[in-house]
């Protein structure tokens, strides 16, 4: 059986997402994110940056970092096929893609949501924020260049790339999102609906 340490709302819920397709045990160990329950000694010892998602594998061992969480869990459990095979073309491009948000999209949002954290000084934070918007809606506007017909990265086969989007894509402004990203929006909206995906979406984002 998996352990998920995470909380509401946060990258955690990418992890939740590709477990249920996968159809896998898991429980799920709340960290009080708000309460600064991922600063306690205790949740430092399952991960010392003190960062949500953690995930405690079956062996016992712990995996940190959301986007290598889930092409682990996808390589874990193939018959699910959320992610392309090794060493084929289409899971380089899966790969880059995911790391590309991981790596651009991801800490952009980081900087969105805590400047303050990256800048010793108010003024200096609102900068901050203000370049990382404009940062993480170009790195939007490169990834919706590169979809094609959809729904999905990969037409219909839904991966754990997928899942990530979905997740980020809901952190952005909804007008904006459907108005210069339509092929990331449907993206989406596709995996809202999915059966092991919707519940998800309905406990984090109602």
């Amino acid at each position: 059986m998996y352990k998920l340490y995470g909380w509401k709302l946060t990258g955690s819920l990418a992890t939740e997402a590709a477990l249920n397709e996968v159809g896998a045990e898991f429980e799920i160990v709340p960290i009080n994110i708000k309460e600064g329950e991922q600063h306690t000694e205790e949740y430092r010892l399952v991960n010392p940056t003190g960062q949500v998602p953690s995930l405690e594998l079956p062996d016992g061992t712990v995996m940190t970092e959301g986007a290598a969480i889930l092409q682990h869990i996808a390589d874990s459990h193939p018959e699910s096929h959320l992610a392309p095979l090794p060493g084929s073309s289409e899971r380089a491009q899966h790969d880059r893609w995911l790391f590309f948000f991981a790596v651009n999209v991801y800490e952009g949002e980081l900087r969105k949501l805590n400047p303050q954290d990256y800048v010793s000084s108010e003024d200096c934070a609102k900068a901050v924020k203000a370049v990382a918007d404009d940062y993480v809606e170009k790195h939007y506007r490169i990834f919706e260049d590169a979809l094609g017909e959809g729904p999905y990265m990969f037409g219909k086969t839904f991966t754990v790339l997928d899942i990530y989007v979905w997740m980020l894509a809901q952190w952005m402004p909804p007008e904006w999102l459907a108005q210069e990203c339509p092929k990331i929006n449907r993206l989406m909206e596709s995996a809202k609906i999915r059966p092991k995906i919707a519940p998800v979406q309905e406990w984090h984002f109602g």
